[in-house]
Order: C-alpha cells, then structure tokens, then sequence
C-alpha cells in the first residue's frame, strides 16, 4: 500500500538529513583547521590527515553494515544510537587534551555519519509514496551535496574568530536538535527480521577498506614511497575478491552483492561513483587553484564555489521532480552533458582561470551535478525489487565514501606531479598546469559515465 507523505516523515527526513549534514560538515571544516592542529599538537601533515582518514574509513565500514542495521533494528533506535554517538565525538573533539583523542572522537562521529546517512534514504525507500520518490531524493542529496561547500568556509570562519574547537562545540545544539526531532517522528513500516552478523563478511570489508584508503592516501608519494601506495592497494583487492567469494557461499551476507549482476543497476552504481569522484576532485583543486595560483585567501576560495554549490543543491531536488514527472533520462542526461561542457572549459582555459570564470564555470557543473547525483541512485535502485533495495543503497552509500579517497587523491597526485616538476616555471603556473591535467582526467571519468548512463536509461526508457 502506498504510504501517504505526512508530516512525520518529513520531519524524519529532515533529522537523519541534519545528522549527514553534520557528519560532511565537520569533516571539511576541520581540513582547514590542520595548519592550527600540527602547531598546537606538534603532528606532521601525514599524521593530522588521520583527522579526515580515521573518519572516512569508519564510515566506509560502516556503510556495508547498513542493510543488515535496517534488517535487525528499528530505525528509531538505529537513529537515536548514530546521535549519541555523534554528540559523543563532538564533545570529545572539544575537549580533546592529546591528538590521539582528536581522532577518537572523529572515529566516534564516523560511526554516528555512518549509520545515519544510509538510514535517511532507507526512509525514504521504504515510506515515501512513489510519485514523490524522485523529490525525496533529491532533498536527501541536497542535504549532503551542500555541505561539502558550506563546510570549509564555515571552517575558516569559525577558526579564524573563536577558535578550532568551536567547530565541534557548534555543531552539538544542531545534533540535539535531529535527535529529539527524529524520537519524535521516525516510525517503522516493516517490522525488523533478525539475521546472524556474517563476522568474517565484516572483517574482510574492513580489511578492504583500510587496504584501498591507505593505499591511495599515500598516491601523491608514489615516486618516493611506492610501496605504501602499491601493498596496501594490492591487499585490499585480495581481500576484496575474498569478500566477494564468501558472500557469494555464505546464506547470510553482510551485503547481497547478487545485486551487481543487474547490469542497469551496475551501470548507475559504476556513473555514480565516477560523478562522485569527479565532483570531490573539483572540490580539491579549485580551492587550491584559487589559493596557489590566483593568491586569494582560504576564506576567498571557500566563497568564490559556495554559489555553484548551493545552486547544484536547489536542482537536485529540482532534478528530482522532473525525474517524477518525466522519467529519469532527461534529467540525467541534461545534467551530464552540462558536467562534460563545464568541464571541457575548464581544460581550455585551465592555464589562466580568474576567479570569475571558475565561479561560472562552477555554477554550469554543479547544475549538471544536481540533475545528475540523486537522480542516479533512485533509478539505480528502481532497477532492483524492493526486498534489495537495503543492499543497493548500501553499495550506493559504500562508493560515494569511497570516491571522497580516491577523487581528492587521484587529483592531488596529478597536481603534485606538475608541482615537483624540475622546471623553470614558477610555483603558481606549475599548479596551474597540474590543474588542467587534473581536469583531463575528470573528463575522462565524466565521459565514461556519461557511456554508462546513456546505455542505461535508453534501455530503461525502453522497457
């Protein structure tokens, strides 16, 4: 039976959505804040980058075990342990006496993201009615596309005026907040079935996971290091095609990955992760760009991109409507081929971007980023019978952390690479140049996706 869209799931939305809004927030506020940490602390960079490592692989683990949460417990009491948890990290990170304690609390606040973020399209999946889906979705990943952009200037701000652990202290009224707003409303449809935990699924994803993050946070120093890049990346894909074995023998996997044979599913999963990547790319070299080779202030950078970013926010819901309305096709396509445009300008004009042309070229991708995001996951999962749809948003959730590692390292090894370069070019047009060949690369990876998403939805549109 179609389930109306009443207040309370509204407001559901909205509290699982503050809880992922604060989980991206804090996480790209507190980049900004690591110059502060290394001299308060008296870390190096590789060591302060576990701020944000320790987070994403917590999280990561944490998004395979969303379909068996969603199996076992209810979504309130799913919730009320993610905010918990999440004020807990908070008021650990404020008061943090040692570095080793700052990373405790940011593994504590990745396990409370974690849970949270799958659990707000859980809702939406399994409650909204299907005509409203599409808009739903949207809203969802308007809530988690637009932190990203609000985070490093709300970190610059915060730090430049009270102080780093303001950040933190900040953000605790915001989660109490979600958390009595969603005791209140988060209902639960289908009772929970409860299921044996596959322990060896959990530690092979684990494994898998640490493999991939470490190997690839360690990218831009291949040419000094190549075996913390290669041995880590290698173990993980062992490990990971013993993952895919076990849960392919085991009667109770930790994720069905039988999912991944539909092949329109897999195409939107594999679009997804490739858009994802390239949108977390962008978010790192144009800050940069603006910093390295245009000599603007931290401050600057964050607001020359926070216009297109809240404009790629309004249209995902946007897109969202129009995929309701108008099937999935249109937005999508629209939307990629306006990522492709933006992208191939900032390749000709990559050597000598101003600040106003990264603004407007910026605006024109993260339009098509809002057409594209959401819209993708929901006809992903539209592939799948409604039984896997905890599975498929799982894998969904999975990528979507993953690209955040593999997107920022990829571009930073190639601007690294240009910068190190033993040429009389100064710093500012070494940068430059590493970030034109950034841009080639993500080209590359939106023109793959742009393949996969054609081929899917013609054959869905078909159907």
């Amino acid at each position: 039976m179609e389930q109306k869209l009443n207040t309370k799931l509204i407001l559901s939305i909205i509290a699982a959505g503050l809880m992922s809004f604060c989980g991206v927030v804090v996480e790209t506020a507190t980049n900004v804040t690591f110059p502060t940490l290394m001299h308060e602390f008296g870390v190096n960079t590789s060591t302060v980058q576990w701020m944000t490592t320790g987070y994403l692989l917590v999280a990561s683990i944490m998004m395979p075990l969303s379909a068996y949460l969603k199996h076992n417990f209810t979504s309130k009491k799913l919730f009320i342990f993610a905010a918990l948890l999440f004020i807990i990290g908070l008021v650990t990170d404020s008061i943090a006496p040692t570095f080793p304690i700052l990373v405790l609390g940011r593994v504590i606040q990745g396990i409370g993201a974690g849970i949270a973020l799958p659990l707000m399209f859980n809702i939406i999946l399994e409650q909204a009615p299907a005509s409203k889906i599409g808009l739903l979705m949207g809203i969802g990943t308007l809530i988690t596309a637009i932190a990203p952009a609000v985070g490093p200037t709300f970190g610059g701000l915060v730090v430049n005026s009270l102080g780093w652990r303001s950040i933190f202290i900040l953000l605790i009224p915001v989660v109490i907040i979600a958390l009595f707003i969603g005791i209140f409303s988060i209902q639960q449809i289908n009772p929970p079935i409860h299921s044996r935990l596959n322990l060896i699924g959990l530690f092979l994803i684990a494994v898998t996971f640490i493999g991939f993050i470490l190997g690839f946070s360690n990218l831009s120093a291949i040419g000094k290091n190549p075996l913390g890049f290669w041995i880590p990346l290698v173990l993980g894909i062992i490990v990971l095609i013993l993952f895919v074995i076990s849960s392919k023998k085991s009667s109770s996997p930790l994720i069905d990955i039988s999912v991944m044979s539909n092949v329109k599913y897999s195409s939107h999963l594999a679009a997804y992760f490739l858009v994802q990547l390239g949108a977390l790319g962008m978010s790192f070299v144009l800050p940069n760009y603006i910093q390295l080779v245009n000599h603007k202030t931290a401050l600057i950078a964050g607001l020359v991109v926070l216009p297109g970013s809240a404009l790629g926010a309004v249209f995902a819901p946007l897109g969202g409507a129009i995929l309701d309305k108008f099937g999935a096709r249109k937005p999508i396509i629209t939307g990629i081929i306006l990522q492709i445009v933006a992208m191939l300008l900032y390749v000709i004009f990559g050597r000598g971007l101003s600040d106003s042309l990264i603004l407007t070229f910026y605006l024109l991708f993260m339009v098509g980023m809002g057409l594209v995001m959401g819209n993708t996951m929901t006809n992903g999962l539209n592939q799948l019978p409604a039984d896997k749809n905890a599975d498929g948003n799982g894998l969904f959730n999975t990528v979507q952390q993953f690209a955040g590692a593999v997107g920022t390292s990829i571009v930073s090894t190639i601007v690294t690479i240009s910068q190190t370069a033993s040429t009389p070019k100064s710093y500012a047009i070494r940068t430059a140049i590493g970030s034109r060949n950034s841009f080639i690369a993500l080209l590359i990876f939106l023109v793959v996706a742009a393949f996969l998403l054609n081929h899917a939805t013609r054959v869905n549109s078909e159907k």
